[in-house]
């Protein structure tokens, strides 16, 4: 009841005392219910008349408003917050049910999260992330749903993804800045951050206490060896695993300019060749990029040994 209506001298019982709702202004429209198990019980059971007879009573008032009115709703299969439930003779009234699914391909992921992360935008600085970024941190959430140390009930949604994103690339900028770069792009070395935007997104289920970044650590690893082998071509891996020989340390970091690892190519045309096989564009910030995940992945493939000091990295031979 819209009270002004009332103080106008309307009484109670007149039917223009009603404030319509937005059911009935939705008439010949579609209408939208987002989380429909939210709602109270008694709410729901509101929606009955609109969905069986298609219409409107007004408790009280002898009054029936005929709807034209499409309802679309939204409600989680797994029902694991303990919010209540969508109520049985509400379920039976809704003519269809369309179960939606994460993607299925990590290219598929990669286009959601170019449609809908953020991008950085800061005076002075150019962000571009390399294909084979995205497609980490894609690949990262793909393992994470196959994993059996994160709660598949709760799900791993492709919010992880889009916030993973914008996470390295903030990251990447504040080592940009930190080095007097202009030109940001994300590296491996920024995946640090990937724990930190996981962390609340997504439900470890470990035995052991502490365990959780170890698992995290798994999956990024796991991601990165993935797209290393999807990307790079064996033909360049030997040659740049024999230049390693009898070399000192390559040292790496996110405090490394993206000079020095232009240099480290001059040094190592090798390893120049196998970057350049990744990139588009062959700017020093896209090669630094390049080159880490060669170096990440050679790691990983235990064809070079890494020692982590700090917040650098150093890869050398096995021999």
């Amino acid at each position: 009841v819209d009270p002004s209506k009332v103080a106008e001298g309307r009484y109670l019982s007149d039917e223009l005392t009603l404030h319509y709702g937005l059911v009935p202004r939705t008439n010949r429209g579609i209408f939208a219910i987002n989380e429909l198990p939210d709602l109270a019980e008694r709410i729901q059971v509101g929606l009955l008349n609109v969905l069986e007879e298609r219409d409107i009573q007004v408790r009280g008032y002898k009054i029936r408003l005929p709807l034209d009115v499409v309802l679309v709703a939204s409600a989680n299969p797994e029902d694991y917050t303990n919010r209540g439930r969508m109520i049985t003779p509400l379920k039976d009234r809704f003519g269809s049910q369309i179960r939606t699914h994460y993607p299925l391909e990590v290219a598929t992921e990669v286009r959601i999260i170019e449609q809908e992360a953020t991008p950085l935008v800061a005076d002075g600085l150019t962000v571009d992330v390399p294909d084979f970024m995205s497609e980490i941190i894609a690949t990262f959430s793909h393992l994470a749903r196959q994993s059996s140390h994160i709660s598949q009930r709760s799900g791993v949604s492709v919010r992880l993804s889009v916030s993973n994103q914008e996470s390295v690339v903030a990251n990447a900028a504040r080592r940009a800045l930190r080095a007097g770069e202009t030109h940001v792009v994300p590296r491996i070395c920024d995946l640090e951050a990937l724990p930190a935007s996981t962390a609340g997104k997504v439900e470890i289920e470990s035995l052991e206490e502490g365990r959780d970044g170890q698992i995290i650590d798994q999956l990024i690893n796991g991601a990165v060896l993935s797209v290393f082998r999807e990307r790079v071509a064996p033909e360049h891996l030997l040659n740049v695993v024999e230049a390693f020989d009898g070399r000192e340390p390559v040292e790496i970091g996110e405090d490394v300019p993206a000079a020095a690892y232009v240099q480290l190519c001059t040094e190592l045309p090798a390893l120049g060749r196998a970057a350049s096989s990744l990139v588009a564009v062959e700017t020093p910030e896209d090669i630094a990029s390049a080159v880490e995940l060669v170096l990440e992945g050679l790691h990983l493939s235990k064809r070079l040994n890494k020692d982590a000091i700090g917040g650098r990295a150093q890869y050398r031979s096995r021999g």
